[in-house]
C-alpha cells in the first residue's frame, strides 16, 4: 500500500462572528498518498478550503481548528510558527484561489517566485533569476523573458493564476495543494495546466490536493473523490466510481447541475443604451524618469461594439484576449482611445470627478471578488457605499433595508451583512459584489467573470437571478467569461476576442452552432468536450 502522506481526522474548524460561532468545517476524515490525486468538491462554502487551510495553518485570526491533521507522522495542528514554515512553501505548496490577492503589488513576478527558492532552496540570487525564469516557461508564460520583470496588475487573471502555479512548483513539493487553481483560465489553458501538473507529478512524484467545483476536470485528473457539503463529507471514493454511480442525492445534484436555458431576445426597436468605436488600449512600461527602453503592448486593437436597452453581449476568448481591458476601457476605468457613448452622451476620456455622474448607471462586477472588496468594512457597508454617493438623502434604516434586500436577491442571508469579506468564499464574496452593483440599480452592467468563482448549482441559480434582475430593471450587460455553456445560456450576441482583436461576432446561436473561424471551433472543443482535450493533453506530457 502506499504511504499516506497526509492524514486528516475529525478536523473542525469553526469562526466567532458577531453573530456568533459559525463553524465551517465539522469532523472530516481524509487521506492523501504518495502519487495520488485527490479531488475535494462540493459547492461555494461546502469547507473545501477551510479545512486544508486549518491543515496549513492559515486559518483567519477569528479562526480555531481542532483534530488532527498529520503530515508523514508530524502533527501540524497546533505546530509553532517557526516549525511549520520549513513545511509549508518547501514540503506542502498551496496555490490559493485568488492570485492578485495572494501576489504581491510591490514586487515584480521575478521577484516574488525567487523569494521562496531562496528561502527554502538556498539558492544563490544569480540561480534563483535563472530557475524562476525556467519556471515562468514551465507554466507557459508568454514572453517569460519580458514577463519576469513585469508586476501583478500588469498580467491577466489567468497570467497571475499561472504565476501562482510557478511559485508553488518552485521548490518541487511533496503536496501541492491546488485551491481552485484553474478557476480564472480559460478552458484552453485549464487543459495545458492540467497537463502540466500531471507530467510534473509523475516526474517529481508528488501528491496532489485538488480543491474544486468544477466536475468535468476532477472527472478527467483525480483518482478519489471526497464530495463535502455544508462542512462535513457526504460521499466519497474513487473518481469512476463517484462518476457513474454516486449514492448520495447531493452528488447526483452536482452532477446533473449544467447551465441551460437560453435567453430570449431583444426586440429590434430596443433602444441603443450604448456604443464604443474604434476603442485601442495600449500599456507601457520603461522609459521615463528611471530610463530604459519603453515598451508598448496593445491589449485592445480597434474594438466596435453595440448595446441595446435589455441585450447581453457575451465577450469570450483565452486568457489574455483583452476581454477585461475591453470593458474596462468601456467604463473608463483606464486609459484608451477611441469613442465611447452612453444614453447619447460621450464620455470618451472623462475624468473621475466627470465621470462620477455616469458611475450609478455604468456598474461593473470584477473577476475578483476579494481585491475589490475592502477588508476593513462589513458586508453591509461594502453594499451601501454607492448609496451614500449617489442616494445620500436616504435615511440609514432604509440603507439597511436596501441592503437586506440586495443579500436576499442574491440568495444570501441578511444576517450576514456584519462580517467581513474574510469570512465567506470566494462564490459568497462574488455574489455580494453583486449584491453591490445591483443595489444602485444601474442601466449597464460590465459582469468580468461573474461566476468563474462559483460551483455549477450555484451559477445555475446566479444566472437565473441575473436574468429575473435583467428583466425587472431592464438591464443591459456586458458579460465577460470564459465559460462558453454560461456565456450561452446568458447572451443574445457574442463576441470573441484574441490577441486583443476581435476573431468573430455575431447572434448567440449562429457562434456556436456555427462558428467561422478556427480559434472560435477550438474554443467550442475545449469547452464541450473538456475530458477528451485534458486526457489528449496528460497523454502528451505523460
Amino acid at each position: 500500500m502506499t504511504e499516506t502522506i497526509l492524514d486528516l481526522k475529525d478536523i473542525t474548524v469553526s469562526f466567532d462572528t458577531p453573530d456568533g460561532t459559525v463553524e465551517a468545517v465539522r469532523g472530516v476524515n481524509m487521506q492523501v498518498h504518495q502519487g495520488e490525486t485527490v479531488a475535494i468538491v462540493g459547492e461555494s462554502g461546502s469547507g473545501k478550503s477551510q479545512a486544508m487551510m486549518a491543515a496549513m495553518g492559515l486559518l483567519a485570526d477569528n479562526g480555531t481548528a481542532t483534530g488532527s491533521a498529520m503530515y508523514r507522522g508530524t502533527e501540524l495542528i497546533g505546530l509553532p510558527l517557526a516549525r511549520i514554515n520549513k513545511i509549508r512553501g518547501a514540503k506542502i505548496t498551496m496555490i490559493f484561489q485568488e492570485p492578485m490577492t495572494s501576489l504581491d503589488p510591490l514586487y515584480t513576478i521575478g521577484q516574488q517566485i525567487c523569494e521562496p527558492l531562496q528561502v527554502h532552496g538556498k539558492l544563490s540570487r544569480a540561480r534563483a533569476k535563472a530557475r524562476a525564469l525556467e519556471l515562468l516557461e514551465l507554466v507557459q508564460i508568454p514572453n517569460a523573458a519580458e514577463r519576469v520583470k513585469a508586476y501583478p496588475h500588469e498580467l491577466s487573471g489567468g497570467q497571475r493564476q499561472r504565476v501562482m502555479i510557478a511559485m508553488a512548483l518552485a521548490n518541487d513539493p511533496d503536496l501541492l495543494i491546488a485551491d481552485e487553481p484553474t478557476t480564472a483560465l480559460d478552458v484552453t489553458i485549464q487543459a495545458d495546466i492540467l497537463g502540466l501538473l500531471a507530467d510534473l507529478q509523475k516526474r517529481l512524484g508528488m501528491s496532489i490536493l485538488f480543491i474544486t467545483h468544477d466536475l468535468g476536470i476532477v472527472d478527467a485528473f483525480a483518482d478519489r473523490v471526497y464530495v463535502m457539503r455544508h462542512g462535513q463529507v457526504v460521499e466519497e471514493g474513487p473518481t469512476d466510481q463517484i462518476f457513474n454511480a454516486p449514492s448520495e442525492d447531493y452528488t447526483k445534484l452536482l452532477l446533473a447541475a449544467e447551465p441551460e436555458g437560453e435567453k430570449a431576445p431583444v426586440p429590434d426597436t430596443a433602444p441603443e443604451v450604448l456604443t464604443a468605436d474604434d476603442v485601442v488600449v495600449t500599456f507601457g512600461s520603461g522609459g521615463g524618469f528611471l530610463g530604459g527602453k519603453r515598451r508598448e503592448v496593445k491589449a485592445v486593437k480597434h474594438v466596435s461594439l453595440s448595446l441595446h436597452k435589455g441585450q447581453t453581449l457575451g465577450i469570450v476568448g483565452e486568457s489574455g484576449s483583452g476581454k477585461s481591458t475591453l470593458g474596462r476601457a468601456i467604463l473608463q476605468l483606464l486609459p484608451a482611445t477611441g469613442r465611447v457613448v452612453f444614453s447619447g452622451h460621450d464620455i470618451s476620456g472623462l475624468t473621475p470627478h466627470q465621470m462620477r455622474a455616469y458611475r450609478r448607471d455604468l456598474q461593473m462586477v470584477f473577476q475578483d471578488p476579494y481585491g475589490s472588496l475592502s477588508p476593513r468594512m462589513t458586508v453591509g457597508e461594502i453594499i451601501t457605499e454607492g448609496l451614500l454617493v449617489h442616494e445620500p438623502g436616504i435615511s440609514g434604516k432604509e440603507r439597511d433595508q436596501r441592503a437586506m434586500d440586495a443579500l436576499r436577491a442574491v440568495d444570501l442571508d441578511p444576517n450576514v451583512r456584519r462580517r467581513f469579506p474574510h469570512e465567506f468564499s470566494g462564490g459568497q464574496r462574488q455574489r455580494i459584489a453583486i449584491a453591490r452593483a445591483v443595489i444602485l440599480r444601474p442601466t449597464v452592467m460590465v459582469l468580468d467573470e461573474p461566476t468563474s468563482a462559483l460551483d455549477r448549482s450555484v451559477q445555475k441559480q446566479i444566472i437565473a437571478l441575473l436574468r429575473d434582475i435583467q428583466q425587472e430593471l431592464d438591464l443591459s450587460y456586458i458579460f465577460i467569461s470564459h465559460d462558453l455553456s454560461v456565456v450561452r445560456a446568458m447572451s443574445d450576441t457574442v463576441m470573441v476576442m484574441k490577441d486583443g482583436d476581435v476573431v468573430e461576432q455575431g447572434p448567440t446561436q449562429t457562434i456556436f452552432d456555427n462558428p467561422r473561424s478556427d480559434y472560435t471551433r477550438h474554443l467550442m472543443r475545449a469547452a464541450f468536450d473538456l475530458k477528451s482535450v485534458l486526457r489528449e493533453h496528460i497523454e502528451l506530457t505523460g
